[in-house]
């Protein structure tokens, strides 16, 4: 894959001076019609060798463009904070905007690159590392960002004389330190490593520039080359790209499913539920004090019909916590500033670090719910969404996070019911709106949106529990013995199975709506 970077490609002092007066205002052009248009964002990954000018080619950059609408976002190994949160967190929260362009000195390339060469990683999981990345930089360009790799290559004598030239010159001497010498040993090493890595990334959405770095004015004009063909054929793409999708097909032939199998007749009268409250309170509380959280984070996710008791059972879950320890994010309609990124980003940038939690009201199944019922995205979006989303949830559970996900079920008579109480009393008027009545009208489209989604999104790491929510009483003692039961069992590092999806049984047997009065919520 090096070949064609190692015969010596070199430019002429005159053939530059002419060339690059022309390029720069073309890309200063392309720059100008991108921040306007704010359609796209662009990613710049400048990897490469030591010495193989990846900083001087990042100031070229600057020195041609305008930098008030860049950013060099540049990565070493990870900080403690970093380390506490999946290894993909500190790529997502540094996410360029739309109209702007990051430029990454250092990237997700860097770290399974380095691990291998040390030996930390095998090449199976250095694969695997591949195929994550591979599906991220496809959701980035599904989400209509531009990406652009470029890999700076030396051979081996040309990295040798690269760092001595930069020795030499006392404007660069600094540069170069007995770290770089010590590198220069991998070099065979690294050679493999990146060769195998380059080849299984290079991918059709985001394929790799290998750029010769012995020649500075050779290196600066292919990149801004390749750079503003890549922008210029973006911009004039007026057209969305529409990734092929297979159509959404369920045939319910019995009529019978996840949610219309619910018993929402249980109940828990309030004595028991008293009980009960203080008693898987408490050991939410012991477990969160749990030496072993320490190295644990905790996100629950709550999700469910409009009205159906989520703010009530959040608040159960803080009343155990110290306040200190959580955050609770309630997610209403994306901002501009969250429109202008992928979808998950807003997500993303508030998980804990370790011996934390958040609870997230309302989550990021929002593209395959509100999204895809109301029709505010494309199905070919909200359909790559859920693979995304399993994503998301894979990296969260392999970096520590006990992802627990909660669907709140009501039926249409108790939301009814729920509505016109909330009507009748001053302080939670504000929590009922016209569209909270217009949604009433898409019931059946979102009862087979929520199947699909508990279909295609439980999985071993992070299952639906689903919770019969007609009584809140019920609800919130399901809810809290769940999420105990799910931090004991990772504490115990016990596989947390559940067939048949959220149906876990309280201690004591519920009553049913017929065997007597429904208890007072």
């Amino acid at each position: 894959m090096f070949e064609s970077a190692e015969i010596g490609h070199k430019i002429g002092k005159a053939a530059y001076r002419e060339a690059v007066p022309l390029l720069r205002a073309a890309l200063l052009e392309a720059q100008v019609d991108l921040f306007a248009d704010k359609k796209i964002p662009v990613l710049v990954l400048i990897s490469g060798q030591d010495g193989a000018g990846k900083g001087e080619t990042i100031n070229v950059l600057y020195e041609w463009m305008d930098p008030r609408f860049m950013a060099t976002l540049a990565f070493s190994e990870p900080t403690d904070e970093e380390r506490e949160r999946p290894p993909m967190w500190r790529y997502w929260r540094q996410l360029p905007p739309k109209g702007r362009i990051g430029i990454f000195a250092g990237s997700w390339y860097s770290d399974p690159i380095r691990e291998r060469i040390q030996g930390d990683i095998s090449l199976k999981e250095l694969d695997a590392r591949a195929e994550q990345i591979n599906r991220f930089e496809a959701m980035l360009v599904n989400e209509g960002a531009l990406v652009l790799k470029f890999w700076f290559h030396l051979t081996k004598q040309g990295q040798k004389d690269r760092l001595k030239a930069l020795e030499a010159d006392p404007h660069t001497a600094w540069r170069v330190t007995q770290w770089n010498w010590d590198r220069l040993k991998t070099y065979d090493k690294l050679q493999d490593v990146a060769g195998h890595l380059l080849r299984i990334t290079n991918t059709p959405w985001a394929p790799w520039v290998v750029v010769e770095g012995a020649d500075d004015r050779y290196r600066s004009l292919t990149v801004g080359q390749v750079l503003l063909a890549a922008l210029k054929s973006r911009l004039a793409d007026t057209e969305p790209q529409e990734s092929p999708v297979a159509p959404m097909v369920r045939v319910d032939t019995d009529g019978r499913n996840v949610l219309s199998q619910l018993d929402l007749g249980l109940q828990l009268a309030d004595k028991p539920y008293e009980r009960e409250l203080a008693r898987w309170q408490g050991r939410l509380a012991e477990l969160m004090r749990d030496p072993r959280f320490k190295g644990r984070s905790l996100v629950c996710a709550f999700e469910g019909a409009d009205a159906a008791g989520k703010g009530g059972a959040i608040r159960r879950i803080a009343g155990a916590l110290d306040a200190r320890q959580y955050q609770v994010i309630a997610v209403a309609a994306p901002t501009d500033e969250e429109r202008a990124q992928p979808h998950l980003w807003r997500f993303w940038r508030h998980l804990p670090r370790h011996g934390h939690a958040t609870i997230f009201d309302r989550t990021w199944y929002g593209r395959v719910l509100v999204e895809r019922v109301e029709g505010l995205c494309a199905e070919h979006d909200w359909l790559r969404a859920y693979t995304e989303i399993n994503d998301f949830e894979h990296e969260m559970a392999e970096a520590g996070v006990v992802v627990v996900k909660f669907w709140l079920q009501i039926s249409q008579a108790e939301q009814l019911e729920r509505f016109k109480a909330r009507e009748q009393v001053e302080f939670k008027r504000f929590k009922i709106t016209e569209e909270d009545w217009r949604n009433r009208d898409k019931w059946d489209a979102y009862q087979q949106a929520i199947c699909d989604m508990v279909e295609r999104t439980s999985t071993g790491n992070a299952p639906w529990t689903l919770v019969e929510a007609n009584d809140k009483n019920y609800a919130r003692i399901k809810i809290l013995r769940t999420l105990c039961e799910r931090l004991q069992a990772e504490f115990d590092n016990t596989p947390q199975v559940d067939a048949a999806v959220g149906r876990q049984k309280t201690d004591k047997p519920a009553k049913h709506k017929n065997a007597g009065k429904k208890s007072a919520k």
